[in-house]
Formats: C-alpha cells, sequence, structure tokens
C-alpha cells in the first residue's frame, strides 16, 4: 500500500490544492517501510489527483480539501483522510492504528449550536490561535511578520515530552504574529535575537484555550453515516457547515445516539516550551 500526505517542513500541509510536496509511504504488513518526499510540480487543484495515481496511490492524508478535489480523489479509487494535522510521520501511523478514519463520516448539520468549525487546524505546538486569540492585543516585536524557523521541545508541567522540532530533525517554520502558531508561543518568538533560547511556561489561555462545554455535541447514528463503526476513544473527522474538516473524538456511544468532543487535545492544560530561533527570514 501507498499513502501520500500533504506536506511542509515536516508536518501535514493544510491546503490540498496549493500542495508543493508529497511525502509517500511505502507500507507493508502495516508498517511503514519506506519513505520519500516529491514534488507536486507546480500542479493545481484538478491535476493533483491524476498525479498520485501515476504514483500509485492508496489513501491521501491530507488538511483541508474542497468538494472538487474530493471527487477527483474518488474518480481516481484513492481513499481520502482529510483533517489531518501536526506531524507527517505520526499522522500515517495513526492512520495504521485505526485512529484516523476516512470511512465516509462527514457531519454538516453542525448549525445547531455547535461551534466546532474552529477546531480544524492545531498540533501539539502550531497551526492554530488555541480558541482566546480574539481577546488579546495585537503582538508587537522585531519578529512580527517575518519568517521564523525555530527549534522547540515542549512539555507538560510533569516533565513529559510532548512534542520536539528536535526529534525530527529540522526547525519549524511559521510567519510570527500571523496566527499560525498558539499566542503564548508568538509571543515569545517575536523579539527574540537569532541564536536564542528562551524558556516560557503558558496558561491554557496562552495555549490551546480552556475546555468548551459547546463543544461537546451528541449526534444520532442514524444520521451519521458510518458511525455505527466507531468506538468510545476513537478520534475521527467531521465537516462543518462549510466542508471544512475537524478532529473530534468520541466520547461516548448509545444505542442511537454518539456524543464527539471538539476540545483540542490541549485545551486546558498548561504547557512549557524551550524555543530557540535559528533563522529570521527577512
Amino acid at each position: 500500500m501507498k499513502i501520500a500526505v500533504t506536506y511542509e517542513n515536516g508536518k501535514v500541509f493544510q491546503h490540498f490544492g496549493k500542495t508543493e510536496s508529497f511525502k509517500i509511504y511505502e507500507v507493508e504488513d502495516n508498517q511503514i517501510v519506506s519513505s520519500e518526499v516529491i514534488s507536486s510540480n507546480g500542479s493545481g487543484h484538478g491535476a493533483l489527483a491524476g498525479l498520485l495515481a501515476e504514483q500509485g496511490i492508496d489513501v491521501l492524508i491530507c488538511g483541508g480539501i474542497g468538494g472538487g478535489a474530493q471527487a477527483a480523489l474518488a474518480d481516481a479509487g484513492i481513499e481520502l483522510c482529510a483533517g489531518a494535522q501536526g506531524d507527517t510521520d505520526q499522522a500515517v501511523e495513526a492512520y495504521l492504528k485505526g485512529e484516523l478514519v476516512s470511512s465516509g463520516v462527514n457531519c454538516d448539520h453542525h448549525g445547531e449550536g455547535h461551534s466546532c468549525g474552529h477546531h480544524e487546524e492545531g498540533h501539539s505546538c502550531g497551526d492554530s490561535c488555541g480558541g482566546g486569540c480574539g481577546s488579546h492585543s495585537t503582538i508587537t516585536g522585531r519578529n512580527v511578520g517575518k519568517t521564523c524557523r525555530t527549534h522547540y521541545r515542549g512539555t507538560f508541567n510533569d516533565g513529559t515530552q510532548f512534542d520536539s522540532s528536535y526529534d525530527r530533525g529540522e526547525p519549524l517554520e511559521f510567519i510570527c504574529g500571523a496566527g499560525q502558531m498558539i499566542r503564548g508561543f508568538d509571543e515569545a518568538v517575536a523579539d527574540m535575537e537569532v541564536g536564542e533560547i528562551k524558556e516560557i511556561h503558558l496558561q491554557p489561555e496562552d495555549a490551546y484555550g480552556l475546555p468548551d462545554p459547546r463543544a461537546i455535541f451528541e449526534v444520532e447514528i442514524a444520521q451519521l453515516p458510518g458511525a455505527e463503526n466507531l468506538e468510545v476513544g476513537q478520534q475521527v473527522y467531521l465537516t462543518n457547515q462549510y466542508g471544512q474538516p475537524f478532529p473530534v473524538k468520541v466520547v461516548d456511544k448509545e444505542e442511537k445516539t454518539i456524543t464527539f468532543d471538539a476540545n483540542h487535545e490541549m485545551a486546558g492544560k498548561e504547557l512549557n516550551f524551550s524555543i530557540e530561533l535559528v533563522e529570521v527570514i527577512e
């Protein structure tokens, strides 16, 4: 089996139609045996499905993807797992363990008071404003608006590491102050100098926010194709009314209903980061 993941700087790239690179994984007996990064050769939305078909891809793991591209992938016989995020290797491992599900579980009835659309982004360090970004003042500093490359190590208060760019062997690249990172990380980098290492402790309000009870919602199993096969504790991806995928966790399942939690897995947690500013690109 061959799995393709939209790829940028070791992470799942979030815009399928603008993908410049894919990481291709060869899988045998449910184990990764090899991987390589290939260029999309400038292919746009319509041609990317054809490119993947030519590569013999069986499964695509990506972030956001439009309806036209989904149809093109279906026509090419490529299974789609949209809404993925974070490290590409970890995403593939999660897929192989059955933790990423692409069994047609789609939900467009989240206009019923379930404010879940803002959860389509976010991983252990970046790609999310964390839920409280609108209440903060503008970030200022010498690096705001510039592309920054940082190494970092993230730990919980008990010392457990949850993420590290050092382990991946390449720095994380992002535009400082553009909302691509959690608030506290952005603020820390804003005034750093190249070569500087900074230790920070973040409260939930400056990380992934506090758990929102409105993000826990119940759905009738009959209204959600594929839901009958889900189990408590499983992570899947639903889509909101705008067609945007977002991750949820199954927290309860009854005979006729299933309950999902769309809160970020880091919501409510205090986080610690050791950040090294490697490069600032003007």
